[in-house]
C-alpha cells in the first residue's frame, strides 16, 4: 500500500494547538524584533548623519558587521555570549522571563536594524537639501529638523524596501529554533515527530507562512500604489 495524504492528522488537537501557538510566537517574535529594528535604525540614520566623522564610522562598522556576519551566528552570539557577560542576577532574570524569546528578538532586531537604517538613510538622501537647510533657518536644531521636516518624508519613501525588510524579518524568525524559541518551525518539528507525518506537517507550516508572506506582499503593493497616486 503506498503512502497515504493525510492533513487532517496533522491538525486534530493538541497538533492544531501546537500551529497556533507557533504561529502566535513567531508573529510575537516578528512584531517585537520590527519594532527593535525601527527604532535602531532611525537612531542609526540620526546618527551617521552628523557631521562628525567617528560617528558615522562606528555606524558604518555597526552595518557592516550585521550585514555580513551569518544571522544564525548573531543569535547564537546573543544567547551564548551575551548572557555570560551580565552579572549572575541579570542571567537569572533573564533565564527565569522567556531569555530565548528575548535574545532572539533582540538578535533578529538588531540585525534588521542595519538595513532598515540603510532603507531610511537612501529615503533621506532623496530629499532636497534645502528643505534641512530652510527648517534649520527658522530656529529648527539638528533633531528638529530631521525629526519634523525630514524624516517624516524619508520613512514615507523608504516604506516599500521598508516592508520588504518586514518580510524578510518573518521569515528569518524560523532561525530562532535553535536556541529552542517556540516559533512555528519548532512547532512543526514537534508535531512531525510526533506524528510521523513529515510532508502534513510542514506542508501546513508552508501554508502559514506563504498566507503572512503573501500578506506582507499585499501590504506593501497596496502602500507603493498610495504612495504613487499621492505623489502625482
Amino acid at each position: 500500500m503506498g503512502y497515504v495524504f493525510d492533513i487532517g492528522s496533522v491538525l486534530t488537537g493538541k497538533y492544531l494547538d501546537w500551529f497556533l501557538i507557533g504561529l502566535a510566537t513567531t508573529l510575537a517574535l516578528t512584531a517585537v524584533a520590527w519594532c527593535l529594528a525601527m527604532a535602531m535604525g532611525i537612531i542609526l540614520t540620526l546618527v551617521r548623519m552628523i557631521p562628525f566623522p567617528p560617528l558615522g564610522w562606528f555606524v558604518a562598522l555597526y552595518v557592516e558587521y550585521h550585514r555580513n556576519v551569518p544571522l544564525l551566528v548573531q543569535i547564537f552570539v546573543w544567547y551564548f555570549g551575551v548572557p555570560s557577560l551580565l552579572p549572575r542576577p541579570a542571567r537569572q532574570w533573564i533565564n527565569a522571563h522567556h531569555g530565548e524569546f528575548l535574545l532572539a528578538a533582540i538578535a533578529l532586531g538588531l540585525a534588521a536594524a542595519a538595513y532598515v537604517a540603510e532603507d531610511i538613510r537612501s529615503g533621506i538622501r532623496s530629499i532636497p537639501k534645502a528643505q534641512y537647510e530652510s527648517a534649520r533657518s527658522i530656529g529648527f536644531g539638528y533633531l528638529g529638523a530631521m525629526g519634523y521636516v525630514v524624516l517624516p518624508q524619508a520613512l514615507r519613501i523608504a516604506v516599500p524596501p521598508l516592508i520588504n525588510q518586514t518580510l524578510l524579518l518573518f521569515k528569518n524568525t524560523s532561525l530562532a529554533m535553535a536556541i529552542g524559541v517556540g516559533e512555528l518551525t519548532y512547532r512543526t518539528r514537534e508535531v512531525e515527530s510526533y506524528t510521523f507525518k513529515t510532508f502534513e506537517a510542514f506542508a501546513v507550516a508552508t501554508a502559514l507562512y506563504l498566507a503572512i508572506s503573501f500578506g506582507i506582499m499585499a501590504l506593501g503593493s497596496w502602500s507603493g500604489q498610495r504612495l504613487r497616486l499621492e505623489t502625482r
